[in-house]
């Protein structure tokens, strides 16, 4: 995904993490954490809600589409594995909530279109 057009995922707050750079290095590691039923990436899902930065440990607050989602634990594990291999954190945490819930409004474009919506 290399047009620009297409980077209009649902806002994400930053907590701690005041460089665009340190952001954007997070944001590409997650959009390679795709949604195994899906099969989109979690950025253009929407489901991360919050990255919040304490010292050198990082805490993700994120959603999942489905409540009671079979794939919670392996989802939270990728994104874990995938923010640590950054090298930046020595702790990820990864905290999954179900408010508030998840819907279609933080699809972004690209999302939309490849889901055909």
């Amino acid at each position: 995904m290399e047009s620009e057009e297409f980077l209009d995922f649902a806002p994400i707050k930053f907590v701690g993490i005041d460089d665009k750079e340190e952001q954007n290095r997070i944001i590409d590691v997650l959009m390679s954490v795709v949604d195994p039923e899906i099969g989109i990436d979690i950025i253009n899902l929407g489901l991360v809600y919050e990255i919040h930065k304490e010292d050198n440990k990082l805490y993700i607050i994120m959603t999942l589409t489905a409540l009671g989602c079979p794939l919670a634990d392996v989802l939270s594990n990728e994104v874990k594995n995938e923010v640590l291999s950054i090298g930046d954190y020595s702790e990820v945490e990864v905290k999954i909530v179900s408010s508030p819930p998840w819907d279609h409004d933080r699809l972004s474009s690209f999302a939309r279109m490849e889901l055909g919506l």
